[in-house]
This record gives C-alpha cells, structure tokens and sequence, in this order.
C-alpha cells in the first residue's frame, strides 16, 4: 500500500519588527508615567543618589510599559475594530497574541522585582498592584461593564507619582496622594472629551464609554462637574507647601483656561452626531473632526497641556527653588 505524502510545511515568514515590541509599550503613555513618576521622586522630602533614581524611574516605566503590552494582548480584537487603535501591533496582526502575554509578563516580573531590589519593597508593591489593577481590573472586568470604567480604572495612571514619591523615601503621605488625586480628577474630563469624538468606534467595540451609554449631552454635563472639581484639587499643592509661585500662576492660569474649555463643551454640540470623516492614521484619528467636535478636541488636548504643566512647575521649583 503507497503510503500517502506527507503535507508540505509552508514556512510564512513573520511580519513582527522590533518597533511592534516597542509599540506594546504605548511609548506616549509611557512618557507621561516617567514624567510624573519623577515628578513625585524628585519633590519627595530628603535625597536619593541619582543611580539608585534612575533605575527607579526606569523600572517605572517598564512596568508601565509591560501593564500596556498586556492591555494590548487582551484587547486585540477590540483594538482591530477601532480606527483610533486598529493599527497597534496585535490588533494588525503582526503580533500574536501570546507573544504580547509572554512580553508583559516578563517586562513586569522584572520591573517589580529589580524596583524592589533597588530601593524598596512597598515601591515594589505598589508597582505590581497598579500593573494588575489596569490589565485584570480595569480591561478584563472593568471596560466592558460599566460607564464609569475610565472613572475607576483611571486609578491606574495616577499611582506613578505615588510610586515614585514611595521609591524615595519608602513611604506614601498625604502629598503624595494629592498628586495622584489630580491625576485620578484629571482622566475622566480627558478622556471623555475623547470619547464625545470616537463614540462610533467605541460603540463598534460594544465598550460602554459614556458618550455610548448615557449620551453626549449627559457627558459634557459631567465633563464639566468634573473639571470643576478637579481644577481646584490641581491648585491645592501651591497653598499646602508643595508648590510655590510658579505652580501657583501656572494652576490658577490653566485652570481658568481648562474649565473656560470645559464650559464651552458644555455649550456645544459636540457628540450629538456621530463623526463621519475617514481620517487617515493616528494622529488624525485623534485631532482631526468635524467643526462641531472640537470643543471637546480642544479640552482634550489642553487637558494633556496642563497636566504636563502642573507637574513641570512642581520639577522646576524643586530644582530652582530647594524647599518648595
């Protein structure tokens, strides 16, 4: 009996580039971790020798960096139906899934545990609880249930600076958790204002953002408590000893100008109607939109300005200003 020829192996050879590795990382999230990561070390009471520093900082953010690999390994298919997110590495299919799992869990074993060995252990913890907290809490159980997802879940971006404070002095006051309530104001004004925009692709992703769930009007209502509540926290740190004259202008500017921005939204119409323009690529999928949209673009932006802003003034007068 003529034994049957055994099937020809076709070797398809990998489309995967080094960038894509790097891309799993939201290297633009990533940089807004490191900033306010040091943000928090650097303003912390006492000295740290800049080595030990800086290997904390790293550590921070290759956390940050592998709790992104993760999200981005869990959410392929949902990444793949949305044109803000469709090109990411394992939504196009040039990342297999189990390879971003293997890749962020690595990435978070090591972050954890040299943090630890490099400056203390409740730094480490509190690592390896907001990596869990963003990739099992807030994208496995949370995004997907509940309007409020970003509301809780933005938790996770606000540890950094707490991270970063605890890293240098082994301990996490009062102070440094005004730093993450900001942070934890600051997400659901930015990222709703992003939503108001991309509400057909989130609705296309059966993710229950608060444009889908509750409507544009009901959104730029609590985009605007929001950012009522939020500006005056972001202001707190120049009257409690934290920030001086600069933060104290910068705040108070901003903060004017962010909730004139968040009134104005408000006003608008921005979220009525679905936003129909194709835009090509990344960038335009976030900034270009139609004339009735960008009040809530122009928050959005602004808000990633003042953020930045807030933790740069606190930076400059920690070096210019010894005591601040």
């Amino acid at each position: 009996m003529t034994q049957a020829p055994a099937p020809i192996q076709v070797h398809v050879p990998s489309t995967t580039q080094p960038e894509d590795f790097f891309q799993l990382l939201k290297p633009r999230v990533m940089s807004l971790v490191v900033f306010t990561a040091a943000t928090g070390l650097v303003v912390a009471p006492g000295s740290i020798n800049p080595l030990v520093a800086a290997i904390a900082i790293l550590c921070i953010a290759i956390g940050a960096g592998a709790a992104g690999a993760l999200n981005m390994a869990i959410e392929g298919e949902t990444d793949a139906l949305m044109r803000r997110t469709r090109g990411r590495p394992v939504a196009a299919g040039r990342l297999k899934r189990n390879d971003a799992v293997a890749f962020g869990i690595v990435l978070s074993v090591f972050s954890v545990m040299l943090l630890g060995m490099n400056t203390n252990w409740f730094a480490a913890g509190l690592l390896a609880m907001t990596i869990v907290y963003y990739a099992v809490f807030y994208t496995m159980m949370l995004k997907r249930r509940t309007p409020q997802n970003i509301v809780i879940g933005g938790a996770a971006g606000a540890f950094p600076p707490v991270i970063g404070w605890a890293a240098a002095t082994g301990s996490a006051p009062w102070q440094a958790w005004l730093l993450f309530l900001i942070i934890f104001l600051w997400t659901p004004p930015h990222s709703w204002a992003l939503a108001l925009y991309s509400a057909g692709d989130y609705a296309k992703a059966g993710i229950p953002m608060m444009p889908v769930a509750r409507g544009a009007k009901s959104t730029r209502l609590q985009i605007l408590i929001y950012s009522m509540i939020f500006v005056p926290v972001a202001i707190a740190p120049g009257f409690v000893g934290m920030g001086g004259m600069i933060y104290k202008v910068v705040s108070i500017v901003g903060g004017l100008a962010f909730l004139a921005l968040a009134a104005r939204l408000w006003r608008s119409r921005a979220g009525d109607a679905p936003d129909k323009a194709e835009a090509v690529g990344r960038e335009a999928a976030l900034y270009d939109v139609r004339a009735e949209a960008k009040p809530a673009r122009n928050l959005f932006a602004f808000s990633i300005l003042y953020l930045m802003a807030l933790f740069a003034a606190l930076l400059v007068e920690s070096f210019v200003v010894p005591g601040t």
